[in-house]
C-alpha cells in the first residue's frame, strides 16, 4: 500500500465491511423514510463499484495517449448528458434530448479545458486533462439536472400563470421564462456555497490529493481555487443554457 493511500484510508477487510454497512444504512433509511430512492441508492452503489473498477483499468491505458484520453472524455460527456436528460425527462430520454443536454453539460467544460490546455495552465496530457474535465462534466451535469428538474416542477406548479400569459398573446418563451429562471437558478446554490465555505467547512479532495501527492499546501490551494472558480463559470453557463432550452420547450 502506498504512503498517500495509507494516510487517507486503510484499505483492507475492515474497509469493505464499513462500506457495506454504510450502503445498507443508506438504503434502509430511504426505505424507512419512504423516499422512493431506496432502489436507486442500491443500484447507485453497485454501479459505482463496477464503474470505478472499470475506470481504474481503463485509465491505466488511456492516459498514456492524448487521442485515447480525448475519446474517453467524449464518452464521459455523452454519459453525463444522458444522465441529465434522464433526470429532466418524465420518461426515458430520447437521443435528441441527450444531444441537447450536451450543450449545457459538455460545451462549457470542453471550451474551458481546451483554453487552459492551450494556455499551458493544464498540461496536454491525459493524466491532467481527464480529471480536470471530469470534475467539470460532473458539476455541469448536476447543475443541468437540478436546473431542469426545478424548472419543470415550477412550470407544473404555476401552470395557470403560463396558460394565462399564452392566452394574452405571449409567446411560449415569454410566458415561461419568468417562471423558469428563478427556479433554475437555485441549481447554482450548492456551488456558490461550496466556494464560500471552502477551507472553513470543507477541505476539497483536489487539495488533499495534491498535498498527499507531495505538492506544497500553497500549490494545492491555488489549484483548488482554479477548480472552484472554473466550476462557478461552468455551472453558470450550464444553468443559463438549461433555462433557455426549457423556456423554449427544447428540454
Amino acid at each position: 500500500m502506498d504512503h498517500a493511500g495509507d494516510a487517507i484510508i486503510r484499505i483492507g477487510p475492515a474497509l469493505v465491511v464499513v462500506m457495506i454497512v454504510l450502503a445498507g444504512v443508506a438504503v434502509l433509511v430511504n426505505v424507512a423514510a419512504s423516499s422512493g430512492n431506496a432502489r436507486d441508492t442500491a443500484v447507485a452503489v453497485v454501479r459505482a463499484v463496477v464503474q470505478l473498477t472499470a475506470l481504474a483499468a481503463i485509465l491505466a491505458v488511456v492516459i498514456r495517449h492524448l487521442w485515447a484520453s480525448v475519446l474517453f472524455l467524449a464518452l464521459m460527456a455523452v454519459v453525463a448528458a444522458w444522465t441529465s436528460a434522464s433526470r429532466i425527462a418524465t420518461r426515458r430520454p430520447t437521443a435528441a434530448a441527450t444531444l441537447r443536454c450536451l450543450l449545457p453539460v459538455a460545451l462549457p467544460s470542453g471550451v474551458i479545458v481546451a483554453a487552459v490546455v492551450a494556455t499551458g495552465v493544464v498540461p496536454a496530457a491525459g493524466i491532467a486533462i481527464i480529471p480536470t474535465a471530469g470534475i467539470m462534466f460532473g458539476n455541469a451535469m448536476v447543475a443541468t439536472s437540478l436546473a431542469g428538474r426545478h424548472a419543470h416542477d415550477e412550470l407544473r406548479t404555476r401552470r395557470g400563470e403560463v396558460e394565462a400569459a399564452l392566452s394574452l398573446g405571449f409567446t411560449q418563451y415569454a410566458a415561461r421564462i419568468d417562471v423558469v429562471r428563478p427556479a433554475a437558478a437555485t441549481a447554482l446554490i450548492p456551488g456558490i456555497d461550496q466556494t464560500r465555505s471552502v477551507g472553513l467547512v470543507t477541505i476539497p479532495g483536489a487539495f488533499v490529493g495534491m498535498v498527499l501527492g507531495g505538492a506544497s499546501t500553497t500549490a494545492a490551494a491555488i489549484m483548488q481555487l482554479f477548480v472552484l472558480v472554473a466550476l462557478l463559470a461552468v455551472c453558470a453557463i450550464a444553468v443559463l443554457a438549461t433555462t433557455e432550452m426549457v423556456s423554449r420547450g427544447l428540454l
